[in-house]
């Protein structure tokens, strides 16, 4: 049987200020037109398909579009909700559109019911995980503790026991939304950090033949048999050496699995740029990037005047400008910003406890803490789905 694996659509979501809906678009075009001239058998959509909760009509419209076209297709597809996605909203009409061969898995109770597919070899299960918010559904899995690895775990066992009820020689895929040990993140990825912890790993997934994951942007392969397909489009300046693909797997009848990356369309290339002002604007070898889109980091030690309508007369498609001067780390002129970056929440309010009383939390403080912002992460998701 033959896959294709992507995930992370994120309809609806700009880069910057530039409206990536026709970009967008010209994705759902190639995704369609991929199955149908590489004899795709299933497509595997795993999370993110909106950008947020509530997306705009316009992002809607376009999701109605690429249902569509996939059923006009005549190919199932099996997906799930992410971390981006209101669960409840995407899963409306599941049962109608199932009939379409649209299989959406959204509800948490669902993740032990496969949709089953058949090929030459014989069945397929699918086994939808959507994106599980451990304080959410922990006492749908009696998890003691609200944990990703607690409660991928619960899911994952309930897989592996309707895959043992199933015909000997049942092969499985499992679709997930989750931030797997090893993965490498990017800036555009919301924070699922629970207790501290944001990963699970990859063992989690033991026992079924592929598992395709959304979540990270980058494609990447944890595995032979766990794999990220990553956004198609770049929503940050940190996928700028990003190669924007899908995963076309071939799923033999005994289980094996071989994966071939499909490059999807790239409307703009990106660019990051460091240096002085002056050095931005004369450097004869930056001119391959004047049609990218650009992040500009400038390290004039004083802000020069008018520079992002400088830098655009060479480089017309500038986006994003940043002022980061060479100084030494401990110049007290040294940005608060700067000293922050790469930091978590929980780090910074530990400082700030250190700072102000001069000795940073205990044990019992950090557990405080840490179950504070889990708290608050915790009710933005209920708020948004809510909203």
């Amino acid at each position: 049987m033959r896959l294709l694996h992507t995930s992370d659509w994120h309809l609806g979501r700009a880069f910057h200020r530039v409206n990536m809906l026709g970009a967008q678009a010209g994705f759902i075009g190639h995704l369609v037109a991929t199955v149908r001239e590489r004899d795709v058998d299933a497509v595997v959509v795993a999370g993110d398909v909106y950008d947020r909760a509530v997306p705009p009509l316009a992002a809607v419209e376009l999701f109605d579009d690429a249902l569509h076209r996939l059923a006009d297709a005549g190919v199932p597809t099996v997906m799930i909700s992410g971390n981006h996605d209101s669960a409840r909203r995407l899963g409306v009409g599941a049962g109608l559109i199932g009939r379409a061969g649209i299989h959406l898995r959204t509800a948490p109770s669902e993740v032990g019911t496969p949709v089953v597919l058949q090929d030459a070899h014989g069945d397929v299960a699918f086994y939808g995980l959507p994106y599980l918010e451990p304080a959410l559904v922990k006492d749908e899995f009696g998890t003691e503790k609200a944990g990703h690895e607690q409660v991928l775990g619960a899911a994952m066992d309930r897989v592996r026991a309707d895959l043992a009820a199933r015909a000997r020689g049942t092969r499985s895929v499992v679709l997930a939304h989750a931030f797997v040990t090893g993965g490498e993140a990017s800036d555009s990825e919301r924070d699922i950090t629970v207790g501290g912890v944001a990963s699970v790993p990859a063992g989690v997934f033991d026992g079924v033949d592929y598992t395709a994951l959304g979540h990270l942007h980058g494609c990447q392969t944890i595995t032979d048999r766990v794999r990220y397909s990553g956004s198609p489009l770049p929503y940050s300046f940190s996928e700028a050496d990003h190669r924007k693909s899908m995963w076309l797997v071939d799923l033999g009848g005994d289980g094996s699995v071989t994966a071939e990356r499909v490059d999807c369309p790239v409307p703009r290339r990106l660019a990051r740029l460091r240096g002085t002002l002056e050095e931005l604007l004369a450097d004869p070898a930056l001119a391959r990037h004047e049609d990218a889109w650009i992040e500009a980091t400038l390290t004039d030690p004083v802000r020069p005047a008018e520079p992002m309508a400088r830098l655009s007369e060479r480089f017309p498609h500038t986006l994003s400008l940043v002022f980061d001067p060479d100084r030494a780390p401990d110049d007290p002129d040294v940005t608060y910003a700067r000293r922050l970056a790469g930091r978590s929440d929980q780090q910074i309010a530990e400082d700030f406890v250190a700072h102000v009383r001069g000795a940073g939390p205990d044990a019992h403080e950090r557990a405080v803490l840490r179950d504070a912002f889990d708290a608050v992460r915790a009710d933005r998701t209920v708020r948004e789905a809510a909203g």
